[in-house]
């Protein structure tokens, strides 16, 4: 089904809106390195998590910057309660302040670290990158069978990172729109997985106006999340690429320890 050229011309014009605000000296995007977001009447964490998810990026933005200093790119983005950094830093010592700094932040309740040591990405490297996740917002949004308010995309050199409250199956399908788009050279899945009794659970909880409530981090219940899931991009040279080991780290705070999945990725409490 071809993608509405009337949906995607509204992502990019939201993409280059971030765009625009990242392309100054501002080493630290708040929120992903482009456009992501959901919309709060139907989406599947509380209003007052999508809140909390807020004010954890600006904590944890502040806290790298305390920490490591303002020569990396990194971006932040929360959703609920779980941080993914990604970007570039000079060195391995600032990947890992900026993760250590992650970690020590207020109701932070994982970490999932997949900054590159590498120099900082060129403004060109960033309009591409916002093209990208503008076309696969599109297409998530153009497919039937998902809720694309569940899902968040954002880019960072070519790989796409999915986030989100979803099924298994939802998982699968937006891996698969998303690696279909051109350009896109690995998709990484940063899911929390839900059962289908999960969800109804919730769609039956916004239906009669019960939300669940909001707690605090020291009396959280367990949450079942997945690692993150490395699933290459087609390739025309190369169709049978094994994926990409990226070094990425899932770093549970103060909670059950997220469940390793042997992806390439490494799960530590």
């Amino acid at each position: 089904m071809p993608v509405s050229w009337k949906r995607l011309t509204l992502c990019l014009v939201a993409a280059g809106t971030v765009a625009a605000t990242v392309s100054g000296c501002i080493p630290l995007v708040i929120g992903g390195a482009a456009v992501g977001g959901t919309v709060m009447a139907i989406d599947r964490r509380t209003a007052g998590i999508q809140v909390e998810d807020e004010s954890i990026e600006m904590r944890v933005a502040s806290a790298i910057r305390e920490r490591a200093g303002n020569d990396g790119h990194i971006n932040v983005t929360s959703y609920n309660r779980q941080v993914l950094l990604t970007g570039e830093a000079p060195n391995e010592a600032f990947k890992q302040k900026a993760e250590e700094a992650a970690k020590s932040a207020q109701n932070v309740r994982s970490v999932v670290n997949d900054v590159g040591v590498m120099f900082n990405s060129s403004l060109s490297q960033r309009s591409t990158d916002t093209l990208i996740t503008g076309k696969v917002r599109a297409s998530i949004i153009d497919a039937k069978d998902l809720s694309s308010s569940a899902i968040k995309v954002l880019t960072e050199r070519n790989v796409v990172y999915l986030m989100g409250r979803v099924t298994e199956r939802e998982s699968k399908r937006a891996a698969e729109i998303a690696r279909g788009v051109a350009n896109v050279q690995k998709v990484v899945r940063v899911f929390e997985i839900l059962s289908e009794d999960d969800l109804k659970s919730l769609s039956n909880n916004r239906s009669t106006g019960n939300a669940a409530p909001v707690v605090n981090d020291s009396s959280a219940a367990a949450i079942s999340t997945q690692p993150a899931t490395v699933v290459p991009a087609p390739s025309a040279a190369a169709p049978a690429a094994a994926p990409v080991s990226s070094g990425v780290t899932t770093s549970p705070v103060n909670t059950t320890p997220v469940q390793p999945i042997n992806d390439g990725f490494t799960t530590k409490p």
